[in-house]
């Protein structure tokens, strides 16, 4: 992972860290149900976009390397990861 991109996503870790612990509180101070279900939203939107931006990264670092590199194999095995990621994402 590049360096800018490690800074950013540990960034956002950190924070959605913050929302789950958040939400602990709102169970165990059993406050209303449905503004729990909406900030769990919140969370999954919010993992959805570093899982984003770390496919980017991934895209713009090794399968781009795997490309330049001119190593067949290499670049087989890179799209292969990334058709299997896409097929478990939309299950």
């Amino acid at each position: 992972m590049r360096k800018e991109a490690k800074a950013a996503t540990l960034k956002r870790l950190n924070r959605i860290e913050g929302q789950v612990r958040g939400l602990a509180g709102m169970v165990e101070a059993d406050r209303y149900c449905i503004d729990i279900v909406t900030q769990l939203s919140a969370v999954r939107a919010a993992l959805r976009k570093v899982e984003d931006e770390i496919m980017r990264d991934h895209v713009a670092s090794c399968v781009e390397g795997a490309i330049e590199s001119g190593n067949k194999a290499d670049q087989r095995r890179k799209v292969a990861e990334l058709m299997d990621v896409f097929a478990r994402a939309v299950r």
